[in-house]
């Protein structure tokens, strides 16, 4: 009975994770006990989004390129929080059949205590936070670059009339 709990897999470390790790898959290999398609799904926009950020930091916020790779870090912790959202609220007997499929659906390992609903509360909070942060981001640099596109179209047709 020992060996049974031990390959069990507990929600509310499935939750803590996915919220902590999960950006770039790491809870997957908990839960699957390998590194699939969905966990490359999680690391390859975290990776864009580190390279935008790498960018940023050695060319400036004025790349262009910076400020389009930049928010996918940002989506990729929120698809994350909303992964932590879905398997805490997710009740016993699901989350048991799904990832326990070899114990009772009554096991305790898919029941939620409170540091499982601090999880969910948490992921909520920092995921809202990221999204409308990487939203809010892009947002501003595409006005900034769309602003600056206007004073440069609006000033070259006078320069060019006073020059000819």
């Amino acid at each position: 009975m020992l060996r049974h709990n031990q390959l069990m897999k507990n929600k509310t470390i499935a939750v803590w994770l996915t919220l902590l790790v999960g950006p770039i898959g790491l809870h997957r290999l908990y839960l699957h006990k390998h590194f699939d398609a969905i966990s490359w799904l999680h690391l390859l926009p975290t990776l864009v989004g580190a390279y935008g950020v790498l960018r940023a930091r050695e060319i400036g916020l004025d790349d262009h390129m910076s400020w389009l790779l930049i928010p996918w870090i940002g989506l990729s912790a929120a698809a994350s929080s909303l992964t932590a959202i879905v398997y805490g609220l997710m009740e016993a007997e699901k989350w048991n059949a799904r990832f326990n499929p070899e114990s009772p659906t009554d096991e305790a390992a898919g029941a939620s205590g409170w540091l499982t609903i601090a999880g969910v509360v948490t992921a909520l909070l920092m995921g809202a936070t990221v999204l409308l942060s990487s939203l809010a981001f892009s947002f501003q640099r595409y006005f900034e670059y769309q602003a600056e596109d206007a004073s440069v179209a609006v000033v070259a047709p006078d320069f060019r009339k006073s020059a000819g």
